[in-house]
């Protein structure tokens, strides 16, 4: 089963959701800042997906200008940017999928086709 991380008034997120839907995809739906990933998930999400750390933050959020991130993240240990990352859903990159395996981060049709069909 698909764990499938959103934010419902992202219209990215719905243009994820709604191509799960079209392909008849069976997921688990998390509201990313009411069911934030603990800890504990996200690093294993972070294993498995072979990426920096760096690609989980939502770059363009309003939440990753206030505090600055783009001057912080670089002086941050791994453990210090995993703990920030889970602190707050918004700072998250979404929508964020996983099924214990892949994980792909962001919605790019031709990698939902690669990954989940």
């Amino acid at each position: 089963m698909l764990d499938f991380y959103c934010y419902p008034k992202c219209s990215t997120c719905r243009k994820a959701k709604k191509w799960l839907d079209d392909n008849n995809l069976d997921y688990h739906d998390f509201h990313i800042v009411n069911q934030t990933p603990t800890k504990e998930q996200m690093s294993l999400i972070i294993e498995k997906s072979q990426l920096p750390i760096k690609k989980f933050f939502n770059t363009s959020g309003k939440k990753y200008r206030e505090l600055q991130l783009k001057d912080k993240l670089a002086q941050m240990s791994d453990d210090e940017k995993l703990t920030l990352l889970v602190s707050d859903g918004m700072l998250m990159k979404r929508p964020l999928a996983f099924d214990g395996e892949k994980v792909t981060v962001g919605f790019k049709e031709e990698e939902f086709e690669e990954n989940w069909k």
